[in-house]
């Protein structure tokens, strides 16, 4: 848990060019002293501590209020199921690294036992449905902001912020963004049901995955394993093409940035179900959005054969793989199979969603 709210003029995050953050705030406006304050924070006065809960449990009760609101309108929209995934064996990461810093490398012989994973990215109506039956609030309404790509702003909104990524601008944070106002206040996700949600950081997916079929996040190396679908040495789950036979089968930036073409169709997340399925029978395992994995991030792996490997036993943060909208070749190539990057555990943005695993038994 962060120690003090959003809007802190110390926030730490972490930033991967366009695959989000690892710079620090830049701010440029004052920030009340009570607002920088939670119960954890002993700097603060009892007085403070006192009114930062009131306002957190204010905050959380709007929240309910609002979200009990809409649970009687959830459609029952691409409801994910799970695929069975078979043991074998394939080569994880690459020895043709394109970004070696992320640590691609080297390709390793791993052996993966059988498992389950979902055929779709979570989306916001099974998310929604979490919330129903549980009265969960994820950590970006608790930290009461979270970053949104500028482009999908609306004006009034991007009017009242004052901060941005250093080294990125087009990352705002955004009041009032969440899982259920993925654009801000302004906007939900009544017209996005069967869009992936986003806004989960990746205790926010533990929760979710626990309370769905009792299930978990895939490894990184699972996950790999079924993004490859069967197929050796690839660079995209279906193989070396970006747009076999012409057409657009991942949901990536189009054109130079910060022009997008819209070829593919999408600026921001496109439904669970869009493009063709890998041999797996999986949508989106390239593109759409980052999902998080089980695994804390390490860029020292060996070349030794292994088996059901799950990343180092300790770290600050958690392996994200598959890319999204905002990724591009010329910037970030993070879409391939190899490709991994990073964010803290508590981070959240508009680009980064879940898809869950279980194991077999």
């Amino acid at each position: 848990m962060q120690s003090c709210l959003a809007w802190s003029m110390e926030v730490k995050l972490k930033w991967t060019l366009c695959c989000i953050l690892l710079a620090t705030l830049s701010p440029t406006g004052g920030v009340d002293p009570e607002d920088s304050c939670d119960a954890d924070n002993e700097s603060c006065s009892d007085a403070n501590r006192k009114s930062q809960l009131n306002k957190d449990m204010e905050q959380a009760s709007r929240t309910k209020e609002t979200l009990s609101k809409r649970f009687d309108n959830i459609p029952n929209t691409y409801t994910n199921e799970l695929v069975l995934i078979p043991t074998g064996v394939f080569t994880m990461g690459t020895d043709d690294a394109i970004l070696p810093q992320d640590g691609e490398g080297p390709a390793r012989r791993v052996k993966i036992t059988e498992f389950y994973i979902n055929k779709y990215e979570v989306s916001n109506a099974e998310f929604a449905q979490f919330v129903k039956e549980t009265d969960y609030i994820t950590e970006a309404e608790k930290f009461g902001d979270s970053f949104v790509f500028d482009q999908l702003l609306s004006n009034a909104t991007k009017s009242e912020i004052t901060q941005a990524v250093k080294d990125a601008p087009w990352w705002l944070p955004v009041k009032g963004a969440s899982w259920h106002h993925p654009d801000g206040m302004d906007s939900s996700i009544e017209d996005r049901w069967d869009h992936p949600v986003v806004h989960v950081s990746w205790n926010d997916a533990v929760a979710y995955c626990k309370w769905a079929d009792n299930g978990r996040l895939p490894t990184e190396s699972e996950w790999e394993y079924a993004a490859r679908g069967g197929l050796e040495g690839r660079l995209f789950p279906w193989g070396n093409k970006p747009t076999p036979k012409g057409e657009h089968w991942m949901n990536i930036w189009q054109g130079e940035f910060p022009t997008n073409t819209l070829v593919d169709g999408y600026l921001g997340t496109a439904p669970v179900g869009s493009y063709p399925t890998n041999r797996y029978g999986l949508h989106n395992m390239a593109g759409n959005v980052w999902e998080w994995t089980a695994d804390w991030w390490s860029i020292r792996h060996s070349g030794e054969p292994v088996t059901d490997p799950t990343g180092p036993p300790k770290g600050t943060d958690k392996v994200k793989k598959g890319g999204s909208y905002l990724c591009h070749k010329n910037y970030c190539y993070r879409y391939r199979c190899a490709a991994r990057s990073q964010n803290t555990p508590d981070s959240s943005a508009s680009n980064l969603g879940l898809r869950c695993a279980k194991t077999v038994g």
